[in-house]
């Protein structure tokens, strides 16, 4: 049946492309079996109307000459080859500069898809292609046109994404031509100035140090001008600050040419001469630098660079030590700390299009390394995303020795990224032209659509690993056809030589130039090392530790807060449970009040933010906590919808945020101490769901957090919890591997902390929130509570807020009135102080004093001296602790008490014998030990 005066060749208007395509499948289905599509459809193709035909084809002047269904089938012949070209076209692309041919691909031959070329020719073009240029005026130019923009120098890969108007805008941009715009002779010219300055540079280097390591860029000197062209896009768009992340090969070349260090502060490094007596070019404020000192390819550059033509734009290339991938998340945390304005009170103010991150990949390391899934994972969440990142892989097709067949199970390296719905770019790195579309599509998807977007530079590596290696050894057949093939800079020469635009008079007075200006750089340079070589030593004012800060704050101020987190909206239901628990919290400052851990924090933050410092907190379920303690969001019991009190508080000055993060420490903590770095004035905090799951995050502790200041100069104030104590759950759930951040522990690099008490906790968050800003800031690692978290006697009362302020070393309350009976001295750190005090009697045990080490680092030496000196009767000196003894503090501590006690007494060991596993996972068997370890303690 037919819709009156409808035509066979009736109009199914609006569809194109994946939909078209779509369409298409139903209507074959319908040919087979009407019953078998949806009823709707049904009736819609039972009216005559026939997919991929359109009204503006059949006219007097062009009949439609097309027959039933011989010829449909040829339109879905055609469209579904269109299609494949569009999804598959990258398999025949010309993406890798050492294949003399691309790999042939049948399938994109209509031959393959029962059709020839005069088939082609009668299809109209808008079927095949509706966004060709006007140029293409049949089927068979639509294909051509579709295998010439799929299947050349750059390649896409768009099937991945789900989104249909971002898929749509992808496709267009390809298909219209506007990804390849035709490049001025100025530009290529320019390109090729670029290219130029890329190759000597890496030639200057090595004529003149031979034999030391550079990882030089030689094989992806596109990467360069590449660079360039998406933060000069970016920059258009209004980013005011660019982060990049890359590891160490290129490094020195994107410092030279993209972050404009100046060529003689890198010939400096490798000559040993005293950079700070280079100036730095104009803009610049050069290296940070550390005490200790780093590898010139590991060293990041921080630089504000503006022209007539640009704002005033700052450019960071983030610090990376050897392991690889972790700076990208680093990256992001301070791309997201540059996009928030944490000066009003509330969350932050995200302005996503202040600030782009570029993270710079190696081909081996995106799919080998596990960092790199974790940190694309953040790129679409709430507390994470910074508004799309630009991904590069600098794709040497060659990971060490080890070639792509050994070294990931995909197709391409960036297959990846496909998980995370990112579009995918492939592009010859012996292409500057190429790499310049692919630039501006990045920044323009990134612009659009806020969200991320990945460039496969795909080239080559003309030396070994390192300059000292000879790959000929182990990649044999790759070297050969390496050694064959001619520079990017020449393969661009001879194109535009051949093309009339580039003369050989202007290349020789280009090369001049650039080497010119190289070899008055490098007569710049000191001949001599004319620095001391001695030992560096730590500055005065990170050595001489922290100065005393006041943290109390008046009870009516504290009351007053207390008061106002309490309310929350007339119409907002709160679970009645946690309601009253909350409620309860009245009572606290009133005669006779007790503060508990997690109100004693919530008043730490609120009090922070009230003088003026923004606070970030993040972690797994940090927002009501692991332990259902802190309940800092609160979520209405009908709704769902979210509040905090604390973006309500009337004393506020700063902003306060709380993210519950994704299942991961690596990448989350990465971001965090970046979004710290970046970002000084602000109090962040990361929380381990359980303190020993920060193992997952160990390179960030051991690379960054705790040696980024000495290596590189890079100030952190940036506070860890970790959940820590023995209470019989097993290996996993005990220990927060507290001898792990003490080994690490030197140049009072950080702060580590075990304590006992709720107004310790409240002093310490404030102490760190103090220095901040200031010269001796650090980090601050803190073993915090799970079952103590509502014992009674880690409660404080509220004069302890108002008059106190930290204490490195608490004594037990009620032992010790007198000093001249003490005749043994506990020392111990955290939760087994709390089981002692619950088990000490002050009339039985006037015997015995218990010091609470509440800091361990830096270790409170002074201080535990005029403790001891009290005690003038003493026989005994004892450390208890719950871990083993090859954990928690012991081994860090005893020679320090040792040297505390001065040769009349020796600290003698209470506590687990060594072992492997942290803890028993039978909780009778801990119960039993634990109580043979309070016994001993407490024995005369």
């Amino acid at each position: 049946m037919k819709k009156p005066g409808a035509s066979q060749a009736s109009v199914l208007s609006g569809f194109h492309g994946p939909n078209l395509g779509y369409v298409i499948e139903l209507y074959e289905k319908y040919l087979e079996d009407p019953n078998s599509i949806d009823s709707e459809m049904k009736d819609y193709f039972d009216q005559g109307n026939i997919p991929g035909y359109e009204e503006k084809t059949i006219t007097p002047e062009a009949p439609n000459t097309f027959n039933q269904p011989n010829d449909t089938k040829k339109i879905i012949s055609a469209i579904r080859m269109a299609d494949y070209i569009r999804d598959f076209g990258h398999l025949s692309a010309d993406i890798n500069p050492l294949l003399a041919e691309p790999q042939k691909n049948p399938l994109i031959e209509p031959e393959e898809w029962g059709l020839t070329r005069e088939d082609l020719e009668k299809i109209p073009a808008n079927l095949i292609c509706p966004s060709a240029p006007q140029s293409v005026q049949n089927g068979a130019e639509a294909m051509d046109h579709l295998k010439k923009v799929y299947t050349s120098t750059i390649a896409f890969e768009f099937d991945q994404v789900h989104d249909l108007e971002e898929v749509n805008w992808l496709k267009e941009k390809v298909e219209n031509g506007s990804v390849f715009p035709s490049l001025n002779t100025k530009k290529r010219l320019s390109l090729y100035k670029r290219l130029s300055e890329v190759e000597e540079f890496e030639k200057f280097l090595h004529r003149t140090f031979v034999g030391q390591k550079r990882f030089s860029i030689e094989g992806l000197d596109t990467m360069v001008p590449l660079l360039d062209e998406v933060i000069t896009e970016a920059v258009k768009d209004g980013v005011t600050t660019v982060n990049i992340g890359m590891a160490h090969r290129g490094r020195l070349n994107v410092l030279a040419h993209v972050l404009g260090k100046p060529y003689e502060m890198i010939f400096a490094e490798f000559q040993h001469a005293p950079n700070k007596e280079l100036v730095p070019s104009e803009g610049s404020v050069g290296i940070n630098y550390g005490w200790t000192g780093d590898v010139k390819y590991h060293l990041g550059l921080d630089r504000q660079i503006k022209s007539e033509s640009t704002a005033k734009v700052r450019l960071t290339l983030a610090n990376n030590p050897s392991h690889l991938e972790f700076a990208g998340a680093i990256v992001e945390g301070f791309t997201r700390a540059a996009q928030d304005d944490r000066e009003q009170p509330g969350s932050p103010r995200q302005n996503p299009s202040s600030a782009l991150a570029i993270l710079i990949h190696g081909d081996a390391a995106f799919p080998g390394q596990g960092i790199v899934a974790e940190t694309l994972n953040l790129s679409r969440l709430k507390g994470y995303n910074t508004g799309g990142t630009v991904h590069v892989i600098a794709n040497n097709t060659i990971g060490f020795t080890t070639e792509s067949i050994d070294s990931r199970s995909t197709r391409y390296a960036s297959d990846l990224a496909k998980g995370y719905e990112i579009p995918i770019i492939h592009v010859n790195a012996d292409d500057p032209e190429a790499c310049v579309m692919a630039a501006i599509l990045a920044t323009d998807y990134r612009s659009k659509f806020g969200k991320d977007f990945l460039i496969d530079l795909i080239g080559y590596r003309r030396f070994g690993h390192n300059e000292m290696d000879e790959p000929m050894t182990t990649n044999p057949l790759m070297y050969k056809l390496v050694h064959q093939h001619p520079t990017a800079k020449a393969v661009y020469s001879k194109k535009l030589t051949e093309e009339g635009v580039l003369e050989e008079a202007v290349s020789r007075e280009i090369e001049t130039e650039v080497l010119d200006k190289l070899t008055k750089a490098f007569e710049k340079v000191p001949r001599e090392n004319a620095h001391d070589l001695s030992e560096v030593e730590v500055p005065h004012t990170i050595e001489k530790g922290l100065p005393r800060i006041h943290t109390a704050v008046p009870l009516e101020k504290l009351s007053q807060i207390n008061e106002d987190l309490l309310e929350w909206p007339a119409d907002f239901k709160v679970f009645g449970k946690l309601e009253r628990i909350l409620k309860r919290r009245l009572d606290a400052f009133g005669e006779g009040g007790k503060i508990d851990w997690a109100l004693a924090e919530t008043m730490a933050f609120a009090s922070i933010v009230s003088d003026g410092t923004p606070v970030r907190l993040s972690g797994q379920d940090s927002e009501r906590g692991t332990f259902a303690h802190r309940n800092i969001v609160l979520h209405d019991r009908e709704t769902g919808e979210q509040f905090s009190p604390l973006h309500a508080l009337p004393s506020a000055k700063a902003s306060f945020t709380v993210h519950n993060s994704p299942l991961s420490e690596a990448a989350v903590l990465g971001f965090e101490y970046g979004y710290n770095v970046f970002a000084p004035e602000t109090l962040v905090l990361w929380e381990a769901q359980y303190g020993d799951f920060a193992n997952a995050a160990q390179v960030i502790f051991d690379q960054f957090i705790a040696a980024g200041r000495a290596k590189w100069g890079q100030k952190s104030g940036l506070i860890m919890l970790l959940p820590h104590g023995f209470e019989g759950q097993g290996p996993e759930h005990s220990s927060a591997r507290f001898e792990r951040f003490l080994t690490l522990a030197a140049e009072n690099n950080w702060t580590v902390a075990n304590l006992t008490s709720a107004a310790q906790y409240f002093h310490i968050l404030r102490r760190q929130a103090a220095i901040l800003q200031e010269e001796p800031v650090r980090p601050l690692v803190l073993m915090t509570p799970k079952s103590l978290l509502r014992n009674p006697l880690v409660a404080s009362a509220p004069e302890e807020f108002s008059e106190g302020e930290f204490k490195p070393i608490v004594s037990q309350p009620g032992l010790g009135s007198e000093p001249d009976k003490v005749e043994k001295v506990v020392l111990c750190t955290g939760k087994i102080a709390v089981d002692l005090a619950e088990k000490v009697n002050p009339e039985t045990h006037s015997w015995l004093q218990i010091l609470r080490m509440e800091e361990i680092y830096p270790f409170p030496m002074k201080l535990l001296k005029e403790k001891i000196r009290q005690y003038p009767n003493l026989k005994e000196v004892i450390w208890v602790q719950e871990e083993p003894k090859n954990m928690g503090a012991w081994t860090f501590v005893e020679p320090r008490i040792d040297y505390a006690l001065e040769d009349e007494l020796k600290v003698s060991y209470i506590g687990r014998r060594r072992r492997s596993s942290p803890a028993e996972g039978e909780p009778d068997i801990h119960k039993i030990e634990q109580a043979r370890i309070i016994n001993e303690a407490l024995t005369k």
